[in-house]
């Protein structure tokens, strides 16, 4: 059996684990070994991407969802959600600021809401491309059919998010009710490949019942999907779901997840996540020290911020909020690294 060094050495190598390894690996790390790790992590994303960190501006369209689940907060059975939506115009005027503002990637991320139809969406994706031609426009908007993401996709849609949240069927039924089934998530993500998107994935990390058997499960599962884009950060509860007593995910083990995600998938677009610095002042810069290159900024309308609420306490001001773009960039430059106005594309 391999030390946690040698394993580590051996990722760099391979890019692959078996999952005993994935196991040995998480549960045998420590600080020196997360530094060893993290260096080679930098070195991998520094030698692809150098030292740039691209910006995404996050538009937050609705906190309206047809979905239950069981950790999120604008759960559709969470009768104390502030519920809104933002019209087709509201949504251009962000796009508009955030070019302004120096944004060439906008991510249009809500709920699961009807009301956002195919023929709506087509006709703001055409809006948005036609004001800003350069731009690249990322949609987070859930489980949809094939034709609808073929649809959005001919319309000028780059880029789609769509978390797995965890690998294993057993846990995913844990985390969500029985109408919702991995197996539908994973088709979706698979008909998103094959559509010719830029594809995210990726997990909370300490949910509920989750092992260290789970995140290997989760490892190998993006190894396979090979996506483009890889989202992780730490569960946080809200006090308005059936999990809001339970313990927050870890910060070190988010951070160290990253590292080994740089080294497994080297040319993947990384964010240091909003969920990280909601749990750690420091925690977007331990991501992108750990090999992160993404970072997304609010770019919602002020006045609804805040009642896009996953989790409790979530940061939607100061570095986290688009029009404090100088102090996040000054923030990346103390430790080395460079927000650069980028599309910021996989390379």
């Amino acid at each position: 059996m391999q030390d946690v060094y040698g394993l580590i050495d051996k990722l760099q190598e391979t890019h692959a684990l078996s999952k005993e390894e994935w196991v040995q690996v998480l549960e045998s790390r420590n600080a020196a070994a997360a530094s060893y790790l993290f260096e080679k992590a930098r070195k991998i994303r520094e030698t692809i991407y150098g030292k740039d960190v691209y910006i995404r501006g996050l538009i937050e369209i609705s906190s309206y969802c047809k979905n239950n689940c069981y950790y999120c907060g604008i759960r559709r059975d969470n009768r104390n959600a502030e519920r809104y939506r933002l019209m087709p115009e509201d949504i251009l005027d962000c796009t508009d600021e955030g070019w302004r503002l120096g944004f060439r990637t906008f991510v249009l991320q809500g709920g699961e809401d009807g009301y956002y139809t195919d023929d709506l969406l087509c006709d703001l994706l055409g809006k948005i491309k036609s004001r800003h031609p350069r731009c690249a426009v990322t949609l987070s908007l859930g489980e949809r059919g094939e034709a609808s993401f073929r649809r959005l996709f001919e319309a000028g849609a780059d880029r789609y998010l769509l978390r797995h949240e965890t690998a294993n069927s057993e846990h995913y039924a844990e985390l969500h009710p029985s109408e919702q089934q991995l197996e539908t998530r994973k088709a979706c993500l698979a008909a998103l490949k094959r559509i010719g998107y830029q594809v995210g994935s990726g997990f909370m990390v300490g949910s509920p019942g989750q092992t260290t058997s789970h995140l290997a499960e989760d490892l190998l599962y993006l190894k396979q999907l090979d996506p483009q884009m890889v989202g992780i950060g730490p569960f946080i509860p809200h006090h308005e779901t059936p999990f809001g007593t339970y313990p927050a995910g870890s910060v070190e083990l988010t951070v160290y997840l990253l590292g080994l995600i740089r080294l497994m998938l080297p040319h993947v677009l990384l964010p240091a996540t909003t969920a990280l610095s909601t749990l750690d002042p420091q925690g977007r810069e331990k991501g992108i020290l750990a090999g992160a290159n993404v970072v997304m900024p609010n770019l919602s309308p002020a006045a609804v911020r805040e009642k896009y609420s996953l989790y409790d306490n979530k940061l939607c001001t100061g570095e986290e909020a688009a029009e404090s773009l100088q102090a996040l960039r000054e923030r990346v430059e103390r430790i080395g690294y460079t927000v650069v106005v980028d599309r910021g594309d996989y390379r």
